[in-house]
């Protein structure tokens, strides 16, 4: 027994919107005209239909939801009486409501309008291109070299060898369409024999076999935005594949790397640098050389008594916010460094200190005690 729910990925309590919504992405996804030849897809088409036949009509659903599928034998919903194996609908306007407004933008201008084209956009690319942190400072050109379906430049991409090779196509009256009845219904669907575009080829173009589309080197400069982070992607419009016989191209999307700096690690548009900071200076306290982003190095003071992983913020010299003069934070964080390696006067030196230093807590805590018992 089918799960209708289970063939359209929904629970089942979905809302009406929610049913229609996935139909419309699995419709779309193994449409005939996008898999043409393969019976898989052609089942699978047929399957979702019969699913959203049933569950589209709130009485059906009831039944099928009560009884299962059983209860809907002859009821128009794959059964006996049905709609030939393609769902329940009742009359030639559900069709057109459900496939004029899920395969109209994709598939062209329903079958009402004239002949629709199959024409499609071009496919949408995508390249990674990796560039420096100083580079998304500034920003940058890059060029970008990729490969990609263009038109035929021996055919025009009309796929013919010539104008009089092209014929309307006799199946379809060249309406891209074709028309089926059974009983009281009839339905339209792609041209089988032109698949859609309602022209044949008799001589087709030697270069490109008649597809109208060659693949071709191609090389664009891209101009990086200043504080682009990483992994933004960026789109280049009509830079993809060719579209079929002259329809629009796809898009070129270029997402950027941007690689591993060996000073900065970036937070946003903050950057963070760490500062190595010997144990006297951090104790004593000190002004310190670090380098910016934008070139050079400037000096920032250290606080006596520096600890350990402290962080200093030094405003406005980090990355830039794309489209303002705003700019990020420099974060120096402090790397306190042990000594190691001393010579025995280093020792002894740290020994005084380290008495010293107890001495003078021990002071602190016996008069802190003095004052509590006194």
């Amino acid at each position: 027994m089918a799960d209708y729910y289970k063939i359209l990925g929904v629970p089942r309590n979905a809302s009406d919107e929610e049913i229609k919504s996935a139909f419309r992405k699995l419709a779309l996804k193994y449409h005939p005209d996008r898999n043409q030849g393969n019976k898989e897809a052609e089942n699978k088409f047929k399957e979702i239909n019969e699913a959203y036949a049933a569950l589209s009509d709130p009485q059906k659903r009831k039944l099928y939801d009560a009884y299962g599928e059983d209860a809907l034998k002859g009821q128009g919903a794959g059964g006996p009486g049905g709609f030939g194996g393609f769902g329940g609908f009742s009359q030639q306007g559900d069709m057109n409501d459900i496939f004029g407004d899920v395969f109209e933008n994709f598939f062209g201008s329903t079958s009402g309008r004239g002949r629709t084209s199959s024409r499609r956009r071009g496919a949408d690319l995508k390249y990674k291109t990796e560039i420096s942190l100083e580079d998304a400072f500034n920003g940058a050109k890059v060029q970008v070299n990729y490969k990609k379906n263009d038109t035929c430049p021996s055919c025009g991409g009309s796929g013919a060898q010539n104008k009089s090779s092209v014929k309307k196509c006799p199946t379809c009256g060249g309406r891209g369409r074709v028309q089926y009845s059974q009983g009281f219904f009839s339905f339209t669907q792609t041209c089988p024999t032109c698949s859609g575009s309602g022209e044949v080829i008799s001589n087709p173009c030697k270069e490109c076999g008649g597809s109208g589309i060659v693949e071709k080197n191609a090389s664009i400069n891209v101009k990086i935005p200043q504080g682009v982070e990483d992994g933004s992607v960026l789109r280049v419009a009509h830079a993809g594949d060719a579209g079929e016989k002259g329809s629009p191209a796809g898009d070129l999307y270029i997402e950027i790397a941007i690689k591993h700096h060996p000073h900065f690690e970036r937070d946003s548009q903050d950057l963070i640098y760490e500062l190595p900071l010997d144990m006297p200076s951090a104790a004593l306290g000190c002004e310190a050389e670090v380098p910016v982003i934008d070139g050079g190095r400037i000096k920032i003071k250290i606080p006596e008594g520096a600890q350990y992983g402290k962080i200093l913020r030094v405003s406005q010299r980090g990355m830039p916010y794309p489209n303002s003069r705003r700019r990020g934070d420099l974060l120096v964080r402090l790397k306190v460094e042990t000594p190691t390696d001393l010579t025995a006067e280093q020792r002894d030196l740290l020994r005084k200190l380290a008495d010293s230093i107890k001495e003078h807590k021990e002071k602190e805590n016996s008069g802190f005690f003095r004052k509590i018992f006194n």
